[in-house]
């Protein structure tokens, strides 16, 4: 089904109004691009902060374990 545009729509569409509505539209991108930019970089940052934290509390277990066994091996 289609619906016939009556002439005075036709008219009011011109082409500033295209140019407009082209603007609008790519500002709301650029600041949707601009949001995304600086989601990354903090993804970025808390990944390098997990990665620093996980690193930190896997030496800290190995070091417990070494002296776990330290411990028991000079018990005996």
């Amino acid at each position: 089904m289609t619906v016939a545009m009556l002439p005075r729509d036709k008219e009011s569409w011109n082409d500033d109004r295209l140019d407009d509505l082209k603007d609008t539209v790519d500002e709301g991108f650029k600041d949707m691009r601009e949001e995304f930019r600086a989601m990354r970089t903090e993804m970025a940052a808390d990944r390098r902060s997990l990665i620093q934290v996980g690193g930190a509390i896997w030496i800290t277990s190995l070091v417990g374990f070494i002296g776990v066994i330290a411990a028991i091996a000079t018990s005996v």
